[in-house]
């Protein structure tokens, strides 16, 4: 067993408990041991084709047990993990693909309604260097869907259910997470193997995880994510619990699952709690539910505080607020479990990790001084330890402007703390939006506005949304004598782009708001 590879959180498990539930999903139950051994023949089918050390396997795939049996497959053998948002279209894919690096590409087949495996195909066709394709299908026993290419199961069919797991030193890169920064293409952050392990291992002091009376995740935040993948996947594995998955967050569903299989840990985004208390009807047994829950975690958005007193009053637990971004593996911070909640506040740094706020555009950290609401001024959050990436991969001049020699990276979001050094985050990213948990960057979407031919400038906002937080709102100037309307864009952003990320207002304008120096004032903008 390799000592540093992060494919030990599952192997671990499985040796100490080979006969206990890893994963639920509908009527399908797997063992920790029949997890490891399906991981070890999808291992055995990689080194076969020659994939090792330093390649790096790209996956599309939604919350199905397919996800964590592949996924630490591709670690035993000893590269490095590539997961991908299942809702890239094709050209995004290929970027991915390319950027990374990617020898071989894993990808579940989709639905109709959303075809993973037609747009990961496309993206792996138009890509040089990417040697390998396998299409993860339903059904084990069936044929491809897409006409010359393999399966997974038809890969891994001849393999044996043991693998000698490839030693790793504890900073090769275990994992690639791509984030955008505000601007530019979107950049992967290299996770080291202790990156990634250290923060599954904080489990135990953040939430009082323990591998003697294991905890029950409903698994809803999407895998591909670093808040799914680290705090329920790498996080329940590594205290022997029981991941039970959702390949799609809706209220009731999750609920009923809730109680079905007693689950005692969830963690979401704010919209997901405000979707579960919106789903509470008489025919639900809250009491239920609130006697098997432990532990309520909430992070990528800021969490209204109604919600916050109305969930506790609902289900008797406080929802425990958190900080990180795919950089910081993901967790930087945490409200203490255990003590009363400061509603708002994104809570201490985790044990290791050192936390700071900086002045705009220098090194130079913000005066501790307390202002006159009990709080510092405003910097921006800079975050130091064990979670903060290698960098980006092939990107050293981006990896600059974040990453300083003395390891502190720095987040691009402002915040404040108190005198007890809680933080509380004053605003996110400049222009960053964030829609049901998704990060979206505007820079991104207009770049890509502007390759229709119609489309002669672009700019992209969030605007306020009831149930998503955030909604996608471009403006637009179009070239002269073009007729395309708002509803035409709409309509070419959906095919073009990921659904999450396609404006689903597009106001045409005559002229934007600009500044002297012929930036655009976004801030006018509404």
């Amino acid at each position: 067993m390799s000592s540093y590879n992060l494919a030990t959180l599952l192997e671990s498990s499985a040796e100490s408990f080979p006969e206990r539930t890893a994963i639920v999903f509908g009527d399908t139950r797997l063992t920790y041991a029949q997890v490891n051994g399906l991981a070890n023949q999808v291992a055995g089918a990689l080194a076969e084709r020659g994939v090792g050390c330093g390649d790096k396997v790209a996956l599309s795939c939604p919350n199905l047990p397919y996800f964590s049996i592949v996924y630490f497959g591709i670690l035993k053998a000893g590269a490095s993990v590539v997961p991908l948002n299942v809702l890239l279209k094709g050209r995004e894919v290929a970027y991915h693909l390319a950027d990374s690096d990617a020898k071989a590409y894993l990808c579940f087949q989709g639905t109709p309604e959303l075809p993973i495996g037609q747009a990961g195909h496309e993206g792996f066709e138009s890509t040089e260097g990417c040697e390998h394709f396998f299409v993860i299908t339903a059904d084990p026993a069936a044929a491809s869907p897409i006409e010359g290419t393999t399966t997974l199961f038809q890969a891994i069919g001849s393999q044996p259910p043991t693998f000698e797991t490839v030693e790793t030193d504890e900073d090769d890169t275990a994992v690639i997470l791509y984030t955008s920064g505000t601007t530019g293409q979107p950049k992967g952050a290299e996770l080291r193997h202790r990156n990634m392990r250290d923060n599954a291992l904080s489990g135990e002091a953040l939430f009082g995880a323990s591998a003697e009376e294991p905890d029950t995740h409903l698994c809803v935040l999407p895998l591909f994510h670093s808040f799914g993948q680290t705090v329920i996947q790498n996080g329940g594995f590594a205290y022997g619990g029981t991941v039970v998955m959702l390949p799609r967050f809706e209220a009731e569903p999750a609920l009923a699952l809730m109680q079905k299989e007693g689950v005692t840990f969830f963690a979401g985004v704010p919209t997901m709690y405000w979707g579960l208390l919106g789903a509470l009807t008489p025919e639900v047994d809250v009491e239920a539910l609130a006697r098997n829950l432990r532990v309520a975690v909430a992070g990528g958005s800021a969490l209204p505080v109604e919600v916050h007193k109305d969930f506790e009053k609902e289900f008797g637990v406080t929802i425990l607020e958190g900080y990180g971004l795919s950089e910081t593996s993901p967790v930087a911070s945490f409200s203490p479990h255990g003590q009363p909640q400061r509603v708002g506040s994104i809570g201490l740094p985790i044990p290791g990790v050192e936390m700071c706020l900086l002045q705009a555009d220098s090194w130079e950290k913000v005066p501790d001084g307390i202002e006159e609401d009990g709080k510092t001024s405003v910097g921006e959050i800079a975050i130091k330890g064990h979670n903060i990436m290698k960098g980006y991969h092939g990107r050293p001049d981006a990896t600059a402007e974040v990453l300083n020699e003395e390891g502190w990276f720095r987040s691009g979001d402002l915040g404040r703390k108190d005198a007890d050094g809680f933080y509380y985050i004053v605003d996110r990213s400049k222009d960053m939006i964030i829609r049901g948990g998704y990060n979206v960057y505007p820079r991104e979407i207009e770049e890509a506005l502007m390759t229709h031919e119609d489309v002669s400038l672009a700019a992209v906002i969030g605007v306020p949304h009831e149930s998503r937080g955030e909604e996608v709102k471009a403006f637009v100037i179009l070239n002269q004598g073009a007729t395309t309307t708002g509803e035409d864009l709409v309509a070419w952003g959906k095919e073009q782009m990921a659904n999450y990320r396609y404006p689903r207002i597009v106001e045409v304008v005559e002229a934007l708001p600009m500044t002297a120096t012929g930036k655009i004032l976004k801030r006018e903008l509404g």
